[in-house]
């Protein structure tokens, strides 16, 4: 609350003032981006990504289709097809080695998703973008503090999104962020950021004056929003210590909890690290998924489920003209999320049992 108090009497609220500043600096000196701007959702970020990387009607998008539907729709909204691939059938993120017979002439981008906070093989994905000439775009929305191979998640494709949403490990209500890894869409992307203006080059004194130099919106947040992240950021290790003794202690007790059902725990690569964003398990049918969450309901637990497959989804299903998604539709149908959350009480949760 002081944090916010001090934004509010600094006279300055409407965004890109002391904590929204404090806040990209952190991210670019803890993470190495080559710049970190605040956004107002994690969907804002990614409507930047799809103007920076020029998406055109016509182009085409790859997507997974178990995320959120505002990994498909910033592109949607530039014109782009929207060509679905599959998850992996070990883990909710993309299956990486479905994506090449996916890519065409008109292949732009390739999104993938960093689901619950575990990489993508980004070796693999990298490797695509460069043998045909493609962006790569991170939904890093759930992948704050989460590492690949030692690199920071958001810091390999040439830009990416992150949530602050209030279900995130740090968040600000709502907010998000973009990074941006090539230095070719650096400038423009703090103009987009801007409305469209060179104003943010005007307050650093770059310029005499500022005008409309490209297209853009109000992206930025105010300062309430990044003064309540910055005391999220302060305490974001504390944050993510809880998080992961929460998720090791679901980890080990999963199995004796719930011993009348069958179902396989969250997988993490080797390569990937472990952000603790989420505790979820794979049923072996629907039927099974259904009964869990009504029983745990009974003993006021909110299990819930995640995604619908965004192929098969009421605006899309009429222009999906792929294959089957089996994987995404498992994962649709199967998978369950544990309540996850830094004031969960392990002595609490086992008392519901008892």
């Amino acid at each position: 609350m002081h944090y916010i108090y001090q934004a509010v009497y600094s006279g300055k609220i409407s965004g890109n003032g002391m904590y929204t500043k404090k806040c990209q600096r952190y991210f670019e000196e803890r993470f190495g981006f080559k710049k970190a701007l605040l956004t107002t959702s994690c969907t804002d970020a990614l409507e930047m990504c799809a103007i920076l990387a020029s998406i055109q009607p016509g182009d085409e998008v790859i997507v997974p289709s178990y995320t959120f539907v505002s990994t498909a729709l910033a592109f949607v909204r530039q014109g782009a097809k929207i060509v679905f691939a599959d998850s992996r059938q070990d883990h909710p993120g993309i299956d990486e080695d479905s994506i090449e017979k996916l890519i065409t002439p008109k292949t732009k981008a390739i999104v993938p998703v960093h689901y619950a906070g575990v990489a993508c093989d980004m070796d693999k994905i990298m490797a695509l973008a460069d043998k045909y000439n493609l962006l790569v775009i991170e939904d890093a929305a759930q992948a704050i503090e989460s590492f690949y191979k030692g690199k920071p998640l958001g810091s390999i494709g040439h830009m990416a999104a992150f949530s602050f949403h209030e279900t995130k490990n740090i968040n600000a209500g709502e907010g998000g962020l973009l990074t941006i890894n090539d230095e070719r869409f650096v400038q423009r992307a703090e103009i987009i950021w801007e409305k469209g203006t060179n104003r943010a080059e005007f307050f650093r004194g770059e310029v005499n004056k500022y005008g409309w130099v490209d297209i853009g919106s109000s992206f930025l947040p105010s300062e309430i929003i990044s003064a309540y992240l910055w005391a999220q950021i302060e305490h974001i290790e504390d944050i993510q210590k809880r998080r992961l003794e929460i998720w090791n202690w679901y980890n080990e007790k999963v199995e004796e909890l719930f011993s009348k059902f069958t179902f396989t725990k969250p997988s993490i690569p080797e390569y990937a690290t472990n952000n603790a964003h989420m505790y979820y398990l794979v049923f072996n049918n629907g039927i099974d998924r259904t009964q869990f969450i009504k029983e745990m309901r009974e003993k006021d637990i909110l299990a819930v489920f995640h995604y619908l497959s965004l192929h098969k989804s009421l605006y899309y299903k009429d222009k999906y003209e792929g294959n089957p998604l089996p994987n995404s539709d498992r994962f649709e149908d199967c998978l369950v999320r544990l309540p996850l959350f830094y004031e969960l009480n392990e002595m609490d949760f086992l008392r519901k049992f008892t």
